[in-house]
């Protein structure tokens, strides 16, 4: 018997590991049997952590960052490796459930392209260095001896709140004043605006489960709004006996608008114009005063009768009468505005007119029947969440193409994805002198750095985080890691954010060695008044790691009804285009998850296709262009053009094409790079004029037949019967026409 011969088969089998080893060693689950030189060994867990005990599995806590959310997750343990995540049944965000995306979270931790070392750029190419050399390099282009003035560095992150926000910042304060970008180009600003302006708080709690009558305006709240998981637990009460309806109202049906009872296709900008429409049939039909409106809103539902909408939306008459009738006989009502509905030029407008029926309505307040209630107002304004946005986009864009910049730090955002080719960004992102990114993940702005900093996965990290929705009660929550870090040379972003720090003011920091200790001591301050001093802080951070949610004290002021003066402009539509809508879906997200293949296989909610890029159009606007599903479409706007197969589908406007977002990367590792397309990057450079973000649905595109086609990959199976009427189905006229008949 070979040496070879006996590592591999007479060993495992004398450890009893031979059918075990020969099943981990042909998946890509983490094992222990690895590859060296053509060869297997077996590496023995000779010190396992404290309270692991081999073959049984323990349960830690933590939070997700999937998405902004902040969902309570936990890990399943088992001999120091986390196998399972599930929700985290103590947290007020999501009360145990976890969507897709948190539960491939253990993917991106496992992820073959991760990041493993410090990456420099030499002679136009990036190279592994070490953390001495990477350090050092930051601290030559922007310590305290560089010459680097403040205003000229900036940091662009995601969604960044808690105690990593304040690190953000004083380093912000260490440099003199740099910048901060905060970058999400599918968030709900203008929504958030003008909660801000009606009602005082920018995130009041949305109460679906008060509700008996909801009217969406493309807020596809089970799906990829504000906090889904939230609001789908909500929505289960929302459905108990005696039943809410949902009436959904979408230029291309979502996750939630497959769910309602009426769906209704409205043209992208429309639905402004409608929320009026209602708000009028109301006062003339139902008796709603609306004299406590300013005249500027009075004279907008004034200029909308059903019958005047019905030409400006392509919504009947009849049914916004419909929708009015329901909204006030089977409140409470909620009136929600979000997804296309935003992405508009008037997309601030949409997002008031849908307050307005709110107001009227009488959804604002703390009564038993309100549906949108004050939230407690966190009391540490300087860990709140900066909230992503597409304005900060398009303002980075433009600092950068004016040189306004000498470094720049870039964390969890990948700007050169996600900006339209119209900002021209690229070549400006090029030319900034000294690039720094922190990632897990070769993306493309990574790719254009000038140092890659590697961090640890969100399951190997500290954090703290701040949920947009989280309940009656005033929450901050608590990221942990569930296991050590599978790449020594991963660092975590707290600890390199206070190594930054350190290197300006080290008197300030010097007691804290890193920033697991950094955390102990700022959550343990927290702590209620009334034990002694040291034990009442290790307590107190004991309880928040056991929990991994931390409950501040709830400070609640009452909503405003201040209504501003606003007008309503519909857009026309421009010649024989189509308008282009990029839909965001629960899975890729914004481009974000493109790089886990657990996601790219799960069939999309609507389409059931997989890892592809297609093209949503209506049967009737198909036929005009003269396409079939599979068939290849030319998408043109003035700012470029890209090709994608077609899906055929009744679940969309006939004046639109839809394009779901999250594919087309250029990088970002092998499931994600050289897949589908990105309609972000022929989006004109259009925005909302009140709140400044990219209007994602506002470009108008020429689509022609390319000659070429495919067969879509799909999971829903076949969607026709061929003629052979083998399923039975009539129209819901019918069925209301028939219905007790026999």
């Amino acid at each position: 018997m070979t040496d070879a011969n006996f590592n591999r088969r007479a060993f495992l089998k004398t450890l009893g590991l031979g059918g075990v080893g020969a099943a981990l060693a042909g998946c890509d689950a983490p094992s222990y049997v690895t590859l060296e030189q053509g060869r297997e060994n077996v590496v023995s867990y000779l010190v396992p952590e404290e309270m692991a005990i081999p073959g049984r599995s323990v349960w830690y806590a933590s939070t997700c960052r999937q998405c902004p959310a902040a969902c309570g997750v936990k890990g399943r343990l088992r001999e120091g490796r986390v196998l399972k995540l599930e929700g985290h049944t103590d947290s007020p965000v999501n009360r145990g459930t976890l969507c897709q995306m948190g539960q491939a979270g253990l993917q991106s931790h496992y992820n073959p392209d991760r990041i493993t070392h410090p990456l420099i750029r030499k002679k136009g190419k990036l190279e592994p260095t070490s953390w001495a050399a990477a350090m050092a390099l930051i601290a030559a282009k922007t310590g305290p001896d560089s010459g680097l003035r403040g205003t000229r560095a900036a940091w662009l992150t995601a969604t960044v709140g808690g105690h990593q926000r304040a690190l953000i910042d004083a380093h912000r304060g260490a440099l003199g004043g740099a910048h901060h970008f905060a970058v999400e180009v599918t968030a709900a600003a203008p929504w958030r605006k003008a909660c801000r302006d009606v009602l005082g708080q920018a995130d009041p709690r949305i109460r679906i489960d008060k509700a008996g009558v909801i009217l969406s305006l493309g807020a596809d709240f089970l799906g990829t709004w504000i906090s889904p998981l939230h609001f789908a637990r909500q929505y289960a009460t929302f459905r108990a006996a005696p039943r809410g309806a949902l009436i959904q109202a979408e230029p291309a049906m979502s996750l939630s608008g497959a769910n309602a009872d009426l769906w209704l296709a409205i043209r992208p900008g429309a639905e402004g114009a409608l929320a009026y429409a209602v708000a009028h049939a109301l006062r003339r039909d139902h008796g709603i005063g609306v004299s406590m409106l300013p005249p500027a809103i009075r004279r907008n539902i004034d200029n909308h009768s059903p019958d005047t909408a019905a030409q400006i939306t392509s919504v009947p008459a009849a049914k916004i009468q419909r929708i009015a009738r329901a909204l006030a006989t089977r409140g409470p009502a909620l009136v929600l505005a979000g997804g296309p509905a935003l992405g508009v030029k008037n997309g601030y407008d949409q997002a008031i007119a849908a307050m307005v029926l709110n107001v009227i309505l009488g959804a604002v307040g703390d009564a038993p029947t309100s549906t949108i209630e004050a939230a407690a107002t966190f009391p540490y304004p300087q860990l709140q969440s900066r909230d992503g946005n597409s304005a900060d986009l398009a303002t980075f864009a433009k600092k950068a193409k004016e040189k306004s910049f000498d470094a720049v730090f870039v964390y969890e955002a990948n700007p050169l994805y996600l900006a339209p080719t119209s900002l021209e960004l690229d070549a400006a992102f090029d030319a900034i002198p000294f690039k720094v990114v922190l990632s897990r993940f070769p993306d493309e702005t990574g790719e254009r750095a000038d140092l890659v900093l590697p961090l640890r996965s969100d399951l190997e990290d500290w954090g703290t985080h701040i949920p947009p929705q989280s309940g009656a009660d005033s929450v901050m929550a608590l990221q942990q890691p569930l296991m050590e870090s599978l790449h020594p040379e991963t660092k975590g972003f707290g600890d390199i954010l206070l190594d930054l720090v350190k290197s300006h003011d080290k008197k300030t920091y010097a007691p804290f060695t890193d920033y697991y200790g950094y955390l102990a001591a700022a959550i343990g301050a927290l702590s209620p008044a009334a034990a002694p001093k040291s034990a009442r802080r290790t307590a107190f951070w004991d309880r928040a790691r056991q929990s991994a949610t931390v409950t501040l004290p709830a400070v609640r002021h009452p909503l405003t009804t201040t209504i501003p003066e606003r007008t309503i402009d519909t857009p026309e539509p421009e010649g024989q285009t189509l308008s282009l809508v990029p839909t965001l879906r629960q899975g890729l997200w914004d481009g974000r998850h493109a790089n886990l293949s657990w996601l790219q296989e799960a069939p999309d909610q609507i389409s059931k296709v997989v890892w592809d890029s297609w093209a949503e159009l209506h049967p009737r606007t198909a036929r005009a262009i003269g396409v079939v599903e599979g068939d290849y479409v030319r998408v043109e706007s003035a700012a470029g053009a890209l090709e994608a197969p077609v899906y055929v589908y009744k679940g969309v406007h006939p004046g639109v094409i839809a394009i779901p977002l999250g594919q087309g990367h250029a990088a970002y590792g092998r499931y994600a790079q050289g897949r589908g397309v990105n309609p972000l990057h022929i989006l004109e450079p259009r925005f909302d004029g009140a709140s400044g973000e990219l209007a994602l649905c506002a470009t108008h595109v020429h689509v022609t037949k390319t000659g070429k086609r495919k067969t879509l990959a799909k999971l829903g199976g076949v969607e026709s019967q061929y003629g052979r009427k083998l399923v039975a189905s009539k129209s819901a006229a019918e069925v209301r026409k028939t219905e007790g008949r026999g």
